[in-house]
């Protein structure tokens, strides 16, 4: 008999004016206890970068052990900005939940408006990410992921800053915009209103 699987699903960079947006999915068995195992999990906005990186790493290696599966999928800002946040989220959510579970063995939960495919059994929690472990741990996985991709893109392009904004439009980030310009890794379509933020 094959095990069964509970998903958990989240995003993060949604709205930054750079860099990719990153889902993350983590798959663990039935009766597995998130919080037991990985103690202070709960949304990655609450948590301390220190702390999530804790906890990003405890994950993987328990991932080595064969304890839990999981995977973070990103969308480029270029299909960011040729289909639009809502189409790019769902290619790197869809791909990810089919890499981690088949469907008649796996019950997804989804924090916010998030949808898995519709063959697989699943629930959209409203504050998922602050009310079920699963989800919570996803979360941290995508925006850890995300910050350190973005934290390794700021070598190249360092003027802008992004190892302290992580692509965010904060006032510095305007600022280098309005000084520099946009980088290959901006999302254009972002960017336009950023003169009025300044």
């Amino acid at each position: 008999m094959m095990e069964e699987f509970l998903i958990g699903v989240d995003e993060a960079g949604r709205g930054p004016l750079a860099g990719p947006v990153a889902v993350g999915v983590v798959a663990v068995p039935l009766g597995f206890d998130v919080l037991k195992e990985f103690p202070g999990v709960k949304d990655s906005k609450l948590l301390s970068g220190k702390k999530r990186e804790v906890i990003f790493e405890a994950v993987q290696k328990r991932i080595r052990a064969g304890d839990l599966r999981a995977s973070v999928r990103l969308s480029t800002n270029l299909y960011i900005d040729n289909f639009g946040i809502t189409r790019a989220v769902r290619k790197a959510l869809w791909s990810g939940v089919r890499r981690l579970g088949q469907p008649e063995h796996s019950v997804v939960l989804l924090d916010g408006l998030l949808r898995a495919p519709k063959e697989y059994t699943q629930r959209t929690i409203i504050k998922g990410d602050l009310r079920v472990p699963v989800i919570a741990l996803a979360s941290i996985l995508a925006k850890v992921t995300r910050d350190r991709m973005m934290e390794s893109l700021s070598e190249q392009y360092p003027e802008y800053g992004f190892e302290q904004h992580k692509g965010y439009g904060t006032q510095s980030h305007c600022r280098a915009i309005k000084r520099y310009g946009l980088t290959d890794i901006h999302r254009a379509t972002y960017c336009k209103g950023v003169k009025l933020r300044v």
